[in-house]
Parts: C-alpha cells; structure tokens; sequence
C-alpha cells in the first residue's frame, strides 16, 4: 500500500447551513486554523458547497449560498458543487481525490447529522480514511440539541469502518498533516 496523503474537506461552510448553528464563530475560527495549518503543509483545500434548485434557500448565487465571511477558497483550491447530503453522490469528488492520490480525508464542516455525517461514511465505502475533526463541525439545534448531537457522532462515527477503511475521530490539535 503506498503512502497516506490527505487532503481537507471543508464541507458547507455557507451562510444558510451555518445559520443559528451550535459555536457558529467558535467553530469558523477553529476550521480557519485548519485551513492555515493544511496550506501551510501544502495539503489540498477541498470546498464542498451546497445547492439546491432555483427559488429555494441555497440557489446558486443567492446570500445563503456564499461562503461565511471569513472562508474564501483560493485559486488552487478545488470547490465541489453538491446537491445531496453526501459529498461524493453525483458530483466530481471522488475523480478530484484520486487524481490526486489522496488516501485520507480530513473532514471539517456543518451539518453535523447530515452532510458531514453522509459524507464521511460514504467516503469510508469509497476507499478512504476519514480524521473526523471533533471540535470543527456543527449543527444547529434540533429535536436534541446541538451539543448532544456533535457528541454523538464524534462517538459513533469513530467506530464506522470497513474491511480496509475507517473513520477516526480526533480534536483540531491532534490532527497531524
């Protein structure tokens, strides 16, 4: 087996899905960090941003579509246009990740439960490993709240795998590029 190369998944970091979410900002700065840390160590940048069709919250081109204020993809990075929960169902990502020679994933973003979630296990199917950023992804609140669901799936994704594949779930400081 060759060498691991990882690349950042930054999933849906736009205004309508971080809207009234769970240590919005505290969560924001703790995912810049990530991004410095990955450009500083030459590891891609992979933005994922939600879309839905015209007339709806997430329309293209529309407020809750953009980018948060602070998170702006630059040039090199790759940006990946979705329209389901998971990241990789018709769209570009997994050609984009194997072109690269990536083998691990290290996965910041919002929704908790849905797109972070979906897409993480998917990509575990799809042959790669997954670093589950603990303290960089959130939700907003719900029918439990918010806390209580990060806590959740930090604890059960950490044990999703398969034969060869697995997701690890760590804290932002423990993150190793």
């Amino acid at each position: 087996m060759g060498e691991k190369k990882s690349a950042l998944l930054v999933i849906d970091l736009q205004e309508g899905p971080l809207y009234g979410t769970y240590k919005r900002d505290e969560i924001i700065s703790v995912i810049q960090n990530m991004i410095t840390r990955a450009e500083e160590n030459q590891i891609p940048i992979i933005y994922v941003q939600h879309e839905e069709a015209a007339g709806s919250f997430l329309e293209r081109g529309t407020p809750f579509w953009q980018f948060t204020k602070g998170i702006s993809p630059k040039p090199s990075d790759i940006i990946i246009h979705k329209k389901s929960t998971d990241s990789f169902f018709d769209t570009t990502l997994k050609q984009e990740l194997d072109n690269l020679g990536i083998t691990n994933l290290i996965v910041v973003g919002a929704k908790t439960e849905y797109c972070v979630d979906t897409t993480c296990r998917s990509a575990v199917t799809q042959g790669f490993n997954v670093t589950l950023v603990a303290d960089a992804h959130t939700t907003g609140e719900g029918v439990i709240a918010a806390d209580l669901i990060i806590q959740h799936h930090n604890q059960n994704l950490n044990s999703v795998k398969t034969v060869d594949h697995h997701i690890s779930v760590i804290t932002s400081e423990n993150v190793r590029f």
